[in-house]
């Protein structure tokens, strides 16, 4: 253990001086199974790792989603998806953020990526928000929180990734994400509600709604139709996830071209990007493929657990500790790279504790409320300082804004996730509601 944690040491000494997560991951990784093992089952570890990860079909499932979202995003549905939204709530106060909010979550339901669904809802909602008088705290803060809600409403990424990690069911556990991201959007809306109550001058202007025209109908039907086929279709045994990956890539296209909205241009930039994510993605997995193979090699899982028994802690204890240990690891690191690395270590010390619930007697169902807690976890850390990706992705997006602002903007919003986050872990049952 001592080892291992020295490890964790250098390896987020690495990351503080900007090497690449991926790289400080295969670096640390990579050196100390050769300091344990030898520098030739060290070499022969690191080449499995690059192989088995590169020809992993399990993985094909990320770049096909990725190819998803980003061609739907391309194809101006994002727009139809917020006016839509703001014709339900465009004359309240606050009815902008409100319906930024809401169309945040319809996009994500189709995109899968948080960054993507901030970077493109800051384009489509932003401009209308100032022109109504909006103040850049609460406009930044809402697109920044709804952006959150792409890695937990299915088909997420990042439920993808832990299920290939822990060999969980990838169709469960979209179910489980469903409830707890509905939980979500409506926390957000409450938050947006008690702002504006407490500070007016927030939102000044009660607006005009957005006129809905017959192409915005389309988009929304076209974003639920999308959804309900690719839940169905995994849910109800017609396809695997693989397949649904597969199967949603063709009907985003299909849908993209029928309305029109995606030019030749777009098209190849959804492809370029797509290109770009997939690999940044698949070069972060083979590192922490490699990270983890250390640590499980020196022990670090099974002495985690034997740590957790001689202290004679209660299993909810540990799972506060974890919870605490991950809010902290969000303010430095990436959300995937942190899931990446945190999981293989985690989940085993996890799936050994029983917590006294029948809901969770059922190890694959304690799996599945793991997964869901490690992910809203995750959604908090992204807009928590001092890094929060999505802040960072507005302000790259929003250059006249100032990072201060933002993360004033979104201070409501982490309140009403921390809340989520107690409600999830109190109440098992919003996450296993749909799977049981």
């Amino acid at each position: 253990m001592t080892i291992s944690l020295i490890a964790l040491v250098i390896l987020l000494a690495l990351v503080f001086v900007r090497v690449p997560i991926a790289f400080a991951m295969a670096i640390v990784g990579g050196v100390g199974f050769g300091l344990l093992r030898g520098w030739g089952p060290a070499g022969s570890m690191v080449g499995n790792a690059v192989f088995e990860t590169g020809l992993n079909y399990s993985l094909s499932v990320v770049p096909l989603f990725i190819f998803m979202g980003n061609v739907l995003a391309g194809s101006g549905i994002a727009q139809g998806l917020f006016a839509a939204a703001d014709r339900i709530f465009g004359r309240m106060r606050g009815g902008l953020a409100m319906a930024t909010i809401l169309s945040c979550g319809g996009f994500s339901a189709v995109c899968g990526s948080s960054l993507a669904t901030a970077a493109t809802m800051s384009k489509v909602t932003m401009p209308s928000m100032r022109r109504f008088g909006y103040s850049d705290s609460l406009a930044t803060g809402a697109i920044a929180a709804g952006g959150t809600l792409g890695i937990l409403i299915p088909p997420s990424v990042v439920l993808i990734i832990f299920g290939l990690l822990t060999e969980a069911d990838i169709g469960k556990l979209f179910l489980a994400g469903i409830i707890p991201g509905i939980l979500g959007i409506v926390g957000y809306l409450l938050a947006v509600m008690v702002a504006v109550r407490l500070r007016p001058e927030l939102a000044p202007k009660v607006g005009e709604t957005h006129p809905m025209t017959r192409r915005d109908a389309v988009s929304v039907v076209a974003v639920l139709g999308l959804f309900v086929f690719i839940m169905a279709g995994i849910y109800g045994g017609f396809f695997t996830p693989i397949e649904a990956a597969g199967m949603g890539a063709a009907a985003a296209l299909l849908i993209a071209f029928a309305t029109g909205g995606l030019t030749r241009e777009a098209l190849w930039t959804a492809f370029l990007d797509s290109a770009t994510a997939s690999a940044m993605i698949f070069v972060i997995i083979i590192g922490a493929e490699i990270f983890s193979n250390f640590v499980t090699f020196a022990g670090l899982p099974d002495s985690l657990s034997s740590m957790v028994e001689d202290l004679g802690l209660s299993p909810w204890a540990v799972l506060l500790l974890i919870v605490l240990i991950y809010m902290v690891l969000g303010c430095f690191l990436e959300s995937l790279s942190m899931i990446l690395l945190t999981v293989p270590v985690f989940y085993p010390v996890i799936a050994d504790l029983d917590f006294g619930l029948e809901i969770l007697s059922d190890p694959e169902a304690a799996l599945i409320w793991f997964a869901i807690i490690v992910v809203v976890v995750t959604e908090i850390s992204l807009i928590t300082p001092p890094i929060g990706m999505n802040v960072f992705v507005l302000r790259s997006v929003l250059p006249d804004v100032p990072l201060g602002t933002i993360f004033r903007g979104v201070f409501a919003f982490w309140v009403a996730d921390i809340v989520r986050l107690g409600l999830i872990i109190g109440l098992p049952v919003i996450s296993l509601y749909l799977v049981a």
